[in-house]
C-alpha cells in the first residue's frame, strides 16, 4: 500500500465508522403527555413558561396540550383515561376520594397559592367595600369548584350572607362569562385574567377586588393525575414536576416583559401590554406557588372552604389525596436559574 492511498483510505473509515454509528447519537424520543387545563387564563403562567421555554421537552416530555373549561370536567378526563395530568383545582382529588373511586385522582405538585380571579364591578367603584354587592347580581361560578366556593368564604367573612344578601348566578359556562356580562346581565362577575382587564380596556366593566388577596394564601390549583397512573409513571411525574418547578423558577426570576413574551403564543389575542400589567398584577399578590409541594395545612383549609360551603361533609386524608414525594426532589434537584 502507498503512502498516498493510506490517508485516503483512513477518511474513508472514518467516514463510514460516522455513518455506522460513530458519530453524534440521535435523540432519545420524547414520551407524549396528554395534558389538560381548567381554563385558560395568565393565571396559570409557569406551566405556559415551562411549555415555550422547552422544559418539558428537556425533560422528555411532549406536551398534547387542551382545556377542560372546568375542574369537573378535568376530572371526569382524567378518570375516563382520556387525559393523563390536569392542571384543576384540588376539590378534583377530594371528590374522588370522598366518592370511594376506584382509581382516585391524587395530587403531585402545586402551581398557585391564591385565587386568581378579580370581582370586576360594571360601573366604577371608589373605595370598594364587599358589602357594595349587598342587594347586587354578581355572576358567579359553577357550584362546588374553587372560584364559587372561595368566593362565598369571601363574602361570609366580609359580612355578606351569599344566599340572602346577593343574587349569584352559577350557571354560566366559564368561556361565556364576558359575554354575559357584556350583553348586561348582572352587576358584577368573578372572572379571572386577562378577561379582567380585557373588560377595563374594552370600557365594559372595572376591577374593584382581588378575592386572591381577600382569601390569602391557598393551594388553588394543582396538577393531579389518578393514582394508577402516578403508581405506573413515577419517571414520567417526577420529569414533569422537575420541568414545573422550572417555569416556577424562570417565571419569578424574569420581568413581566420577558414573561409575557413568553407566554403569547397562549393569548394570540391579547395585547402584550396587556399581558405585561398582567403579569406584573399576580407577581405583585404572590399568586404564583414558590414551590410544587402541596403542605398539609393549606391542603386542610381547602377542606375547611369546602364544609363551611356545606359542599363537604367530612374531611379526607391528605396522604391518601397528595402525593408530595415528587415535588419534594423536584426542589432538591432543580436549582434556580
Amino acid at each position: 500500500m502507498t503512502r498516498k492511498l493510506l490517508p485516503l483510505l483512513v477518511c474513508l473509515a472514518l467516514l463510514v465508522g460516522t455513518a455506522v454509528g460513530c458519530g453524534p447519537s440521535k435523540k432519545a424520543e420524547l414520551t407524549k403527555i396528554r395534558l389538560t387545563e381548567v381554563i385558560r387564563s395568565v393565571f396559570y403562567t409557569p406551566m405556559y413558561v415551562a411549555i415555550s421555554k422547552g422544559f418539558y421537552k428537556d425533560a422528555g416530555l411532549d406536551i398534547d396540550f387542551s382545556t377542560a373549561w372546568g375542574t369537573d370536567k378535568g376530572t371526569a378526563a382524567l378518570l375516563s383515561g382520556s387525559v393523563d395530568i390536569a392542571l384543576i383545582g384540588p376539590e378534583g382529588a377530594i371528590y374522588t376520594h370522598q366518592q370511594g373511586a376506584q382509581n382516585p385522582v391524587q395530587i403531585f405538585a402545586q402551581l398557585t397559592n391564591k385565587d386568581g380571579s378579580f370581582l370586576v364591578a360594571r360601573q366604577k367603584t371608589d373605595n370598594f367595600q364587599w358589602s357594595d354587592i349587598k342587594g347586587k347580581t354578581v355572576l358567579g361560578n359553577r357550584p362546588g369548584g374553587m372560584p364559587e366556593m372561595v368566593a362565598e368564604w369571601v363574602y361570609k367573612r366580609n359580612g355578606v350572607d351569599p344566599e340572602k344578601d346577593v343574587t349569584i348566578i352559577k350557571n354560566i359556562a366559564l368561556n361565556a362569562m364576558v359575554g354575559a356580562f357584556k350583553g348586561g346581565l348582572g352587576d358584577y362577575c368573578q372572572v379571572f385574567e386577562p378577561l379582567a382587564s380585557q373588560l377595563e380596556q374594552d370600557g365594559a366593566g372595572y376591577v374593584v377586588a382581588s378575592f386572591g388577596q381577600a382569601a390569602g394564601p391557598m393551594p388553588y390549583t394543582c396538577f393531579e393525575a389518578t393514582e394508577k397512573y402516578i403508581k405506573d409513571h413515577p419517571d414520567i411525574i417526577q420529569a414533569f414536576a422537575d420541568a414545573t418547578l422550572r417555569g416556577m423558577l424562570w417565571t419569578k426570576e424574569n420581568s413581566a416583559e420577558n414573561v409575557a413574551a413568553a407566554i403569547q403564543m397562549f393569548f394570540p389575542d391579547t395585547p402584550k401590554e396587556i399581558l405585561i400589567s398582567v403579569v406584573e398584577r399576580y407577581k405583585k399578590y404572590d399568586t404564583w406557588a414558590p414551590d410544587p409541594i402541596l403542605r398539609p395545612e393549606a391542603f386542610d383549609l381547602v377542606q375547611e372552604i369546602m364544609i363551611a360551603g356545606s359542599i363537604l361533609t367530612e374531611k379526607q386524608p391528605y396522604d391518601k389525596c397528595a402525593v408530595t414525594r415528587f415535588a419534594e426532589n423536584a426542589v432538591k434537584r432543580i436549582k434556580k436559574p
